[in-house]
């Protein structure tokens, strides 16, 4: 059995679940799309190759060796984009909670089903139809449980908004001893430089206090401030509008004191590094062509 367990994002990692790029399907048609920045790539004839996004993957699950991570990976179905693991499901304490997601995507699950059948009946959970979510939108920080949502009129003719507020209210219901704060997240169809798809597009909590985040990706800025004035000032990372779009704010944490990172991402290493951080440093720029990075395609089963 596997014994579940996460609290926050930054508690040393023991087991993760890290997508696969392999059989990742032919290039997509602009209208087969999830977000505009995928969109982008394949109208400019520059959607990422699959033995590129391979490489990538595989300098992720090397670092993972490196730190001694039990890896699991999806089984391989033909033709899939499997890459994002963190969409489909996401850990809460001792319970796996089921992405609803968008339906072309149910088959995923299926390919991580030999991990759900590792955990105990009762620790799976499987939300009312209702509830959209999706992991890049949830994140555990210890007595918080920190949610981006989107609950505008227009939230049915947006492929980005992918988590409501009727997944918020039953998350806090499952676990009544937490404090659920949800965040009004920028969406946009067609600009993905106006787009937070999810709340790890523009927030991040790294270390034991500290914080990536892009102020334009909230709707609210009282909401933006309350992170703000939460992790203090000095402890945050404000990212600009080319770096959210680059996804700085998308990277993972091992430990409190390792990170994996864009190499690219030159102000923000240099930054962690400052602060003490190791940084692990890997290419994942081609991947970040379909509007995710590391966080987007790790999804963490055992925290210490």
């Amino acid at each position: 059995m596997l014994e579940l367990n996460i609290k926050n994002e930054t508690s040393r990692l023991r087991a993760v679940i890290l997508g696969t790029a392999k059989s990742n399907g032919p290039i997509p048609k602009v209208e087969e799309c999830y977000d505009p920045k995928s969109i982008e790539h394949v109208k400019a004839g520059t959607y990422p190759k699959e033995a590129d996004m391979i490489l990538e993957m595989e300098a992720v699950a090397k670092v993972f060796k490196k730190y001694d991570i039990n890896v699991y990976r999806p089984e391989v179905i033909e033709n899939c984009n499997q890459i994002f693991s963190r969409d489909i499901a996401f850990v809460i304490e001792d319970k796996v909670i089921r992405a609803n997601i968008l339906p072309d995507r149910e088959r995923e699950i299926e390919a991580i089903r030999y991990v759900w059948n590792q955990i105990d009946r009762k620790n799976r959970v499987i939300l009312p139809e209702e509830c959209h979510v999706e992991g890049g939108d949830v994140m555990p920080w210890n007595d918080y449980i920190f949610i981006g949502t989107y609950s505008g009129d227009d939230y049915p003719d947006l492929i980005t908004a992918r988590t409501n507020m009727d997944a918020v209210i039953a998350i806090q219901e499952l676990f009544p001893d937490k404090i659920v704060k949800s965040f009004e997240l920028r969406k946009s169809n067609i600009n993905a430089k106006e787009n937070a798809l999810h709340l790890d597009c523009c927030f991040q909590p790294i270390g034991k206090d500290k914080a990536i985040i892009h102020k334009n990706g909230f709707l609210v800025e009282k909401e933006y401030q309350w992170l703000v004035d939460f992790f203090g000032k000095g402890n945050v990372f404000e990212i600009t509008k080319d770096e959210m779009y680059e996804m700085n704010s998308n990277i993972f944490s091992i430990s409190e004191e390792v990170v994996i990172s864009e190499k690219n991402f030159t102000r923000l290493n240099t930054w962690l590094r400052e602060q003490g951080f190791t940084v692990e440093e890997v290419p994942y720029a081609e991947i970040s062509k379909q509007g995710g990075l590391l966080r987007c395609t790790t999804m963490p089963l055992i925290r210490d």
